[in-house]
């Protein structure tokens, strides 16, 4: 699969007013017909999918914030992983920026037919570069406008991936790189604001500390605040092979990130 001119649009953008940029690079479900016709019959359930976390973000309008959002699998290339391969959590096992497997372990692949290291460097210039451009484009045009931008990266996973990690996880694992991210002052707003709530366990620089989007993009000096959210997806959905978008469960969930992100977008320098 190394065709250089997608059939569908990458990613899909929506220009908003104010500092808060929110990027959703796993909630993507498009699958090329050529990579269906190779994916074993069951990841075409793309059971890693961050199954819609776009509906919970949902108020982004009322913000004024831009957001852009991946339409593609992350099965065709992870946008949330280094380029050159080089690993986010040293000694842990991940997945890799073409993925082969899944968090399970389960392989993506028939036996042999993995992609070759030219077939991944033609993804890496199909969709990874052109979505990175444009995330790296609007962090400088939102910085300039604003004297700031704040990076939102939305993601979700399910509660228990025993080949990822041990147990269940906290309902929202906030990452900032172990500080390194963003401001002290915009996680300790973030911290104010779950601790003021009972409903969903929270963790900061947990298990997820933020991805690639997160580290490489966060530059507090430079005004840009990067965030990674992990929701465990038992916080919003039913968990299942091929879930199910409830909005009435999903909604204490839903007006907690629209209180939070509201309190993210007001905050200033200090």
């Amino acid at each position: 699969m190394a065709a250089s001119h997608p059939t569908e649009p990458i990613y899909e953008y929506v220009s908003g007013d104010g500092p808060l940029l929110i990027s959703f690079p796993h909630s993507g479900t498009y699958v090329p017909p050529d990579l269906a016709a190779r994916l074993r019959p069951e990841a075409l359930h793309l059971p890693d999918t961050d199954w819609f976390v776009p509906q919970l973000y949902d108020f982004f309008r009322d913000l004024g914030a831009s957001v852009i959002r991946a339409t593609h699998t992350r099965y065709v290339v992870d946008l949330n992983r280094p380029p050159d391969g080089a690993p986010l959590y040293p000694g842990q096992r991940e997945t890799t920026v073409c993925p082969t497997e899944t968090f399970d372990g389960a392989p993506l692949y028939p036996d042999g037919t993995n992609p070759s290291s030219a077939e991944v460097a033609a993804r890496l210039n199909t969709y990874w570069h052109p979505y990175h451009e444009k995330v790296a484009t609007l962090t400088r045009a939102i910085t300039q406008r604003h004297g700031r931008c704040i990076l939102w990266d939305a993601h979700s996973i399910l509660s228990q991936v025993p080949g990822l990690f041990a147990g269940r996880l906290p309902d929202l694992n906030i990452g900032s790189a172990g500080g390194r991210s963003c401001s002290p002052t915009l996680v300790d707003r973030i911290v104010a604001t779950l601790n003021a709530q009972t409903r969903f366990s929270f963790v900061v620089n947990g298990r997820f500390k933020g991805g690639y989007i997160t580290r490489h993009y966060g530059s507090p000096a430079a005004g840009v605040d990067a965030v990674q959210l992990e929701i465990a997806q038992c916080a919003y959905l039913v968990e299942a092979r091929v879930p199910t978008f409830d909005a009435a469960r999903a909604q204490p969930l839903n007006l907690l990130l629209r209180e939070l992100l509201g309190n993210v977008a007001g905050h200033r320098h200090g």
